[in-house]
């Protein structure tokens, strides 16, 4: 049992290790000879611009179940009026980099790890490199840039597609009015919950990507191995994106009190 576990240990080491190998090359590469824009406009409508339906649906459908429950739970406590406020905050703090994270690895983390994977068995990578084109600049590079860009831009979307869902809701369903919905959230939602939000999707957009891309470079075993890659770069992405979300909301809330408290003593 101790062997085994041992094993896994070290197996785990070096798979960081690897990929952080991967990552520095790719860094490297990048500033040797930067990608072009014309790949990198490519990633920027795969990523961004064909996952705005599935983003928007998730938004909004989220943005009616937390206008739902926020009334129900709180309107018999006579508290109905921070509905929206429950709405925004939990769509820009938590609900919407969350969502909008897991809906891009589903859609372009796979296909960008099973699309990877597919050049790598079928040596269509070995061939960019006797060509003297170095694939982590031209394959990898590109998406790096294109997620880390994109994927904050879906999510400040995600966050207003919900919000305008819940006042929906709130105002077809329980008659709730504009300026009752949306004029607590001017007093509560802060800046602090908005870079949050933008911080927050930024790591998540590093990791999706660059966790699916190195799993779509690392592919071996034939079309069997696409699958496994396909499927292990989402199962990681996912709880990586979860144990995240948790320091990272303790490191910035950390911050925001620090900040806060040393404001209040000057």
């Amino acid at each position: 049992m101790i062997v085994l576990v041992k094993r896994q240990a070290y197996r785990i080491l070096e798979m960081i290790g690897d990929y952080v190998s991967l990552m520095f090359d790719c860094i490297v590469a990048s500033f040797k000879k930067p990608p072009s824009w014309k790949l990198i406009r490519e990633q920027l409508f795969h990523i961004g611009v064909m996952s705005l339906g599935v983003v928007s649906i998730t938004g909004f459908t989220t943005g009616f179940v937390l206008a739902a429950q926020s009334f129900y739970q709180l309107g018999e406590k006579g508290l109905a009026s921070v509905t929206g406020v429950l709405v925004g905050k939990s769509m820009l703090t938590e609900l919407g980099p969350i969502l909008t994270a897991f809906m891009v690895t589903g859609r372009v983390g796979s296909s960008m790890c099973a699309e990877l994977g597919t050049m790598k068995v079928t040596e269509q990578i070995d061939a960019l490199k006797s060509m003297a084109i170095n694939p982590y600049a031209y394959l990898v590079a590109p998406r790096i840039i294109a997620g880390t860009f994109m994927i904050p831009l879906l999510t400040l979307f995600c966050v207003l597609m919900g919000i305008f869902g819940g006042f929906l809701i709130a105002s077809n369903l329980f008659n709730m009015t504009a300026t009752n919905y949306f004029a607590p959230m001017r007093i509560h939602i802060t800046l602090f919950d908005f870079l949050s939000g933008v911080v927050k999707s930024t790591i998540f957009g590093i990791l999706i990507v660059t966790v699916c891309c190195y799993r779509g470079m690392r592919t071996t075993g034939g079309a069997a191995g696409v699958g496994r890659s396909t499927t292990q770069s989402v199962v990681t992405s996912y709880v990586l994106i979860l144990i995240a979300d948790f320091f990272l909301t303790l490191v910035l809330n950390m911050i925001h009190q620090a900040l806060k408290f040393d404001w209040m003593r000057g």
